[in-house]
């Protein structure tokens, strides 16, 4: 009869891992998830990037596009008062949306509503669709 103890061979480092996960502390394990998260969409015309960013103003947003991404950067002030639990975060963030089409700079549009930051980048028109006819011989 042969054991196979192979699958145990990682259980310290697994261990080790699990607790080091445990004992962190709760405002560094909160910048683990990107920020402000987004929906990205498109249509045959625009790329519409929508991101969540509730209680800012537009003024605190700086929105910057280049030929291969779009740059969506703020800093999130924290509210003063004694928490027993803060879950929002705070303080400086960057998100950064790589484009791999070209889009037509003169005609991006971006709006806010809601806490929701809406930018739609129109493709640019060599990079549309076009529709072919077909002759028939």
């Amino acid at each position: 009869m042969v054991i196979d103890f192979s699958t145990y061979y990682d259980l310290p480092s697994s261990m080790d891992s699990f607790f080091e996960e445990l004992w962190r502390p709760s405002a560094i394990s909160q910048r683990r998830m990107a920020y402000p998260p987004v929906n990205i969409s498109e249509d045959e015309e625009n790329i519409i990037v929508a991101s969540e960013i509730p209680g800012m103003d537009t003024e605190d947003i700086d929105l910057t596009l280049n030929e291969k991404s779009l740059t969506i950067k703020g800093s999130k002030k924290n509210e003063v008062g004694n928490y027993y639990r803060q879950e929002r975060p705070t303080g400086n963030f960057q998100r950064i949306i790589n484009l791999n089409i070209p889009v037509q700079v003169d005609a991006v549009r971006a709006s806010m509503k809601d806490g929701v930051l809406r930018v739609v980048l129109p493709k640019a028109k060599e990079c549309r669709p076009v529709t072919i006819a077909i002759d028939e011989q």
